[in-house]
């Protein structure tokens, strides 16, 4: 059996100008998973990641944490969707990124109420009324990236290895459709997938398979309510 790992990217700059960087935690995130993975005994014959500044700190992190310099290919197939446009589209009061962290930031709970507004940003996203009005629609993001990954399992000879450094919007898709759960749902599943987590999947001449699911163990313990994020 084959396997490929799906890595969701490490804490990002939430409320910072530049969302797309790992926070200082989320490069931590991203060295101790490395380190879990090099303990479990994980050889790597393969690496991708998405074209995004987030997956690339956490592949570079997280290569340090397991003690290898494997190169990586980048795949448009592995980018998340943008939220920027979804946002802007659900109410354009939100279209300026600056405009809109300031906003949340006199929020009493500013990462709540962001959270409330982005699930029906989402909603209205995954709805299929709205379609025309987004650069790529919800269906279209389904079938681009599990596109990615029937390409990556292709390429994949033998009980090869692969790691993926990508996000969670993507990692909820690829789980929702092996599950067969309706690809509507898939939004439920990303709320949960941890940051720097792991989603694992099996492969073999009969097919691919969900194993496990947004794995963060790594991160239990007495750092636990630091090292665990969401967002």
């Amino acid at each position: 059996m084959g396997a490929i790992y799906l890595i969701r990217h490490g804490q990002a700059s939430f409320g910072a100008a530049d969302y797309d960087a790992l926070s200082p935690l989320g490069v931590e995130q991203s060295r101790l998973l490395g380190a879990a993975l090099k303990q479990r005994g994980v050889e790597v014959d393969r690496i991708a990641s998405g074209p995004m500044r987030r997956h690339r700190q956490t592949a570079e992190a997280c290569l340090e944490g397991l003690g290898i310099s494997l190169r990586w290919d980048e795949h448009p197939g592995w980018k998340e969707y943008d939220h920027d446009e979804m946002i802007a589209r659900f109410d354009e009061r939100y279209t300026d990124p600056v405009e809109r962290h300031r906003y949340f930031a006199n929020e009493t709970d500013p990462r709540r109420a962001f959270q409330a507004m982005f699930e029906q940003a989402s909603e209205r996203w995954i709805g299929g009324e709205h379609d025309g009005e987004y650069s790529e629609s919800w269906p279209a993001f389904n079938a681009r990236v599990n596109g990615a990954l029937r390409d990556l399992h292709a390429s994949l000879q033998g009980s090869k290895t692969a790691l993926v450094f990508t996000s969670g919007g993507v990692i909820a898709s690829i789980t929702a459709d092996l599950m067969r759960v309706p690809l509507r749902d898939a939004a439920r599943l990303n709320r949960i997938i941890a940051n720097a987590s792991v989603t694992k999947l099996i492969y073999s001449d009969r097919g691919l398979y969900l194993s496990t699911f947004n794995e963060h163990a790594h991160f239990e313990g007495e750092r636990s309510k630091q090292l665990i994020t969401y967002r």
